[in-house]
């Protein structure tokens, strides 16, 4: 009978110790179904045989004929043949997962995931070396029995004891796994949970499970932080690939618009499937790398072509943006080959690193030993150190070679008005078709030359950053006429942008810029749309002072007839809209000062500090958002009080403009009345705003308390803000002092 049980605890049953599970269904007396859910097609249940799943309880029973066993012998049998019916279970498993003849089948739609899973297999590895162990084992005790007549009972159960601990832990672990479905992240969170007990054994046999289920994860870790590769057939790794846009017919422009996909939403943190004990921010890490990687390493047809079509150098960087080179190109990379991006031994280094994580060990004493455990501050620093590499060469590559500074100092000329002379010319040449409500239909075009005659007087041939400029007119909603440009400005969802306002048709106009890859990986749309809010709102105040300029010319020149003629009550008449249109240049004037100067020029000068400062990518890409955000705060933008405030001011302005051109020999009293009388209001309230304690005193806007200063340099404007606060609106309709 030694053979009899030596066999049943390796699994093969008998007459004298049976499988109560094989005997049954033999005998055909019943053929059991379980339901396994998620494993049908569709995701729905499947029935399958009882032989196919494991069992819930022990069904290794000794044999009810036989009569020779005292029942405490057939006590202890029942208890070591546990141990035969774990070994079955076990070894069943690992047949399943480590089974790869489904990879040949084109369909099956009842195969369960568990099979499908790598991080299966891997534990199914473990779980097997496991039970090598325990085979040999069990020979051992035949061998130390045949050699020396010892109480059989005693014998086995000294020789197999230490597996007790094992086999049945083991066992409810696979039950957990088949019943959950547990596959990647959450197979990994299992494991290292189950490392955590009392029993230095069991914990040694899980720490090693937990060693194979990462062996696959830092495979997957290789491919993607190396090579930019995800190798995860089954979607069990930790980052998930997207959803790839649609509807791209030009071969071209899909390769493009792939890139930017990949880059902007092609690839995510899959949460379910991260591991508990790494952390979001790793994980992001993890997920920046191979996207970067991915960049590197297939950079653009048009980059490789521009830049191997270039004979000079860059030797001087980024700090000499306005070096001439040819039209639509980047400086050059000496000798590029692509690849060269990132180079080999960069590469090599980072595929160091993640090996040197997977660390080795001998299996052999892995009872004795303690297996490598997973050590999440090594693990830490190594995603940190593959980042930093990864976000270097990704900088130097948006930096060095694709002249972001140039782009830069271009979007603030055009953007951000720097190029005041340009914008000054061209809204003079273009004053008579603005004075006329746009067609849409032929706006651009009607704007085109005076455009381009501004840039003929105005910008050298050396400014290769001006042929990527246009002017865009957005088309309106269906059904709308060329009067609908008179009314209001359609919604739009950037910070500061959420209501509407009336203004002039024009103020729908707008830039664009060519953007060449890699510089979109920073000006996404959402970046450029920030861009053309800004311009919208800074050519708005600059059409309206060349206005009020145009109609203090204008005034004048009534002025000097009405000199000529001798009328002094007609000029009388005349002064308190000269007053109040003074006092609307004044404050235009200085609130243009203030943006330009004090944020613009400010923000600016910081974001080349901190460019050049910098090495790294992302840290880069929040430079550049913290100073879209600068400039969209500190200019009042994404406040919604003083964005109405500033609106109505500019109209109140434009239609002192339209009154001043409009009169002939008598003003309309009863209309400059008004415009006074709402521009005391609006300016007082914005006065009273900025210089609450909530602005002037924050770090909001740092050069605010300047800007109060010189608008209120006599105490005019806190004197008639008082004024208004006390007596609910000021007194003599115009400003005096």
């Amino acid at each position: 009978m030694l053979h009899e049980l030596l066999l049943a605890l390796v699994g093969c049953t008998g007459d004298v110790f049976m499988d109560v599970k094989e005997k049954t269904v033999a005998l055909g007396l019943c053929t059991p179904k379980v339901k396994r859910s998620g494993s049908g097609e569709n995701g729905g249940e499947k029935e399958s045989d009882a032989s196919e799943t494991i069992a819930d309880e022990c069904t290794f029973r000794v044999a009810s004929d036989i009569s020779f066993l005292k029942d405490s012998e057939k006590q202890v049998l029942d208890q070591l043949l546990h141990l035969g019916f774990y070994y079955k279970e076990l070894d069943n498993f690992c047949g399943k997962c480590r089974n790869l003849s489904w990879i040949n089948l084109k369909q099956q739609p009842g195969l369960p995931l568990v099979q499908q899973s790598v991080y299966c297999r891997a534990l199914a590895n473990g779980i097997a070396e496991v039970l090598a162990v325990y085979r040999s084992a069990v020979l051992q005790v035949e061998q130390t029995l045949m050699a020396d007549p010892v109480p059989v009972l005693a014998a086995v159960t000294q020789g197999l004891h230490q597996f007790e601990v094992l086999l049945a832990p083991l066992y409810a672990l696979i039950r957990e796994v088949e019943r959950e479905q547990l596959r990647g992240g959450r197979l990994l969170n299992l494991l290292h949970a189950k490392c955590h007990c009392g029993i230095p054994e069991l914990q040694a046999c899980m720490q090693r499970l937990l060693w194979h289920g990462h062996q696959v994860m830092y495979r997957q870790l290789s491919t993607w932080m190396v090579y930019g590769l995800l190798q995860d057939q089954h979607q069990e790794f930790f980052v998930r690939r997207q959803q790839p846009a649609e509807g791209l017919v030009d071969a071209d422009q899909a390769i493009e618009e792939a890139r930017l996909a990949d880059w902007h939403s092609g690839f995510c943190v899959n949460l379910e499937m991260l591991p508990e004990y790494i952390s979001l921010q790793v994980a992001e890490s993890i997920l920046f790398v191979g996207k970067a990687l991915r960049v590197l390493r297939n950079p653009s047809l048009t980059f490789k072509s521009q830049v191997s079509g270039s004979q000079r150098g860059s030797s001087k960087g980024f700090n000499r943006a306005d070096d001439s080179t040819a039209k639509y190109s980047v400086p050059p990379i000496g000798g590029y080959q692509g690849p060269e991006l990132l180079p080999p031994a960069e590469a090599d280094s980072i595929a160091s690193m993640l090996r040197d994580l997977k660390g080795l060990v001998d299996w052999l004493s892995f009872l004795v030993q303690k297996a490598p455990d997973f050590h999440k501050l090594t693990f830490e620093r190594a995603v940190d150190s593959i980042r930093s590499v990864a976000a270097i060469h990704l900088w130097k590559l948006v930096v060095v070679h694709a002249d972001l500074i140039g782009h830069l100092k271009a979007l603030k000329d055009y953007f951000l008005l720097a190029k005041g002379d340009f914008f000054q010319c061209f809204l003079e040449e273009s004053r008579s078709i603005m004075r006329s409500p746009p067609r849409l239909s032929t706006a651009e075009a009607d704007l085109k030359v005076p455009f381009q005659q501004a840039a003929l007087k105005t910008i050298g041939d050396d400014d290769k950053y001006f042929n990527r400029v246009s002017l865009r007119m957005p088309n309106p909603a269906s059904g709308s006429s060329d009067s609908d440009a008179k009314r209001t400005r359609p919604v739009t969802d950037g910070p500061g942008f959420g209501e509407s306002v009336p203004y002039d048709g024009w103020d729908g106009l707008a830039l664009e810029y060519s953007i060449n890859w890699p510089l979109q990986l920073l000006f996404t749309k959402d970046v450029l749309s920030k861009y053309t809010k800004v311009f919208q709102y800074l050519l708005r105040l600059k059409r309206i002072q060349l206005e009020l300029e145009k109609s203090w010319a204008q005034a004048m020149q009534q002025d000097r007839d009405d000199t000529a003629n001798k009328r002094r009550d007609s000029r009388q008449q005349r002064m308190p809209m000269w007053r109040v249109r003074q006092h609307m240049t004044y404050l235009i004037t200085n609130l243009q000062f203030y943006i330009q100067v004090d944020v613009i020029e400010s923000q600016w000068n910081l974001l080349q500090e901190r460019v050049e400062a910098s090495k790294d990518f992302t840290e880069l890409a929040r430079f550049h958002q913290e100073y879209l955000a600068a400039l969209i705060s500190q200019s009042f933008l994404d406040i919604g009080s003083v964005s109405r405030i500033l609106d109505s001011i500019i109209n109140l302005c434009l239609e002192l403009c339209h009154v001043i051109e409009q009169e002939d020999e008598t003003p309309n009293f009863a209309e400059l009345e008004r415009i006074t009388e709402e521009f005391n209001k609006k300016s007082n309230s914005l006065y009273t705003i900025l210089r609450s304690t909530k602005l002037a005193g924050s770090q909001r806007a740092p050069f605010l308390r300047q800007f109060l200063l010189r608008l209120n340099y006599n105490s005019f404007f806190e004197v008639t803000a008082r004024g208004a606060l006390n007596m609910g609106r000021p007194r003599g309709g115009a400003f005096t002092h």
